[in-house]
């Protein structure tokens, strides 16, 4: 059995702190491999909130005093609310690994709305993610070492975790099927590095085996816009880092993002701003000194 935990002050008693929105008062992980069981009860609960995170194997929780077992598998979350009757079972057999956090506050529960947390919700379908493993092992780290202002650093870290969890659970999630998710990721990356150069939509959709109708819906579903205007803002955007931050003529600005006709560029520029890139540059502040 492997166990890594840490606790505010160190100390093992649970709390409840109204003095800020939200605190984190202690988090771990736990893996089993060859002790048998590792049983939790706590009948009476906690007076803070606890997250669970099963990265792998099994977990099996007892909810509402039942005597029959809950399943959570590896990819889902457990979140107990203050005072609720806690019972649960980790079992070697099944290889489980688990990380959880307590946390406390005077703003928790609409933070949990906020992302999409709602007080009828106990078990998260969340899905398995090497980004919770990150954030709950710095948030260990970070409470064991007890760097320069580690408890805001432990609230920023628990709020990604929620964004994190938000965009897997929340009503905007993008895809459900994680070979389209990776195709649109890797779609996204190499825009994001070839924007400024000539790139077929066509070309790139039979280059991945997929229809063009195909690749520009999923994409746009993915991204709430098509692949051509994704990369024009893309142009656009750095075009205006450029005219803000330097003295390149509009000319060579244009060209820089890809545009190598400079009307062309012009025209596109206030199509999307409203103003051309010159006047963009007179009115803003950031001109090149």
């Amino acid at each position: 059995m492997y166990i890594n935990s840490a606790y505010l002050n160190r100390s093992l008693v649970d709390f409840k702190d109204k003095s800020r929105p939200l605190i984190v008062g202690s988090c771990g992980t736990y893996r089993l491999y060859k002790r048998p069981k590792l049983p939790t009860h706590r009948p009476r609960g906690r007076w803070d909130f606890q997250l669970l995170y099963i990265a792998s194997g099994k977990a099996h929780f007892y909810f509402d005093k039942s005597e029959k077992d809950t399943v959570v598998s590896a990819g889902q979350m457990v979140l107990y609310r203050p005072k609720e009757p806690q019972k649960y079972v980790y079992y070697g057999s099944e290889q489980t690994e688990v990380y959880w956090v307590h946390f406390t506050g005077h703003n928790v529960t609409n933070i949990l709305r906020h992302y999409g947390i709602t007080s009828g919700m106990r078990v998260l379908d969340t899905g398995t993610s090497l980004e919770y493993s990150r954030i709950f092992k710095q948030m260990i780290q970070e409470l064991q070492r007890c760097p320069t202002h580690y408890p805001e650093l432990l609230t920023l870290l628990l709020l990604e975790l929620l964004i994190q969890i938000h965009r897997q659970t929340g009503r905007d999630r993008r895809q459900k099927d994680p070979y389209l998710d990776a195709e649109m990721e890797l779609a996204l990356q190499y825009f994001n590095e070839n924007y400024n150069r000539e790139i077929s939509i066509e070309a790139y959709a039979a280059s991945r085996g997929m229809s063009v109708s195909w690749f520009i819906r999923n994409f746009k579903q993915y991204t709430k816009t098509t692949p051509m205007q994704y990369l024009v803002e893309r142009r656009i955007t750095n075009a205006q880092v450029l005219l803000e931050t330097t003295s390149y003529s509009i000319a060579e600005i244009g060209s820089i993002v890809g545009y190598e006709n400079s009307m062309y560029f012009s025209r596109i520029f206030k199509k999307q701003k409203g103003v051309s890139p010159s006047e963009y540059r007179k009115a803003g502040t950031g001109r090149a000194k």
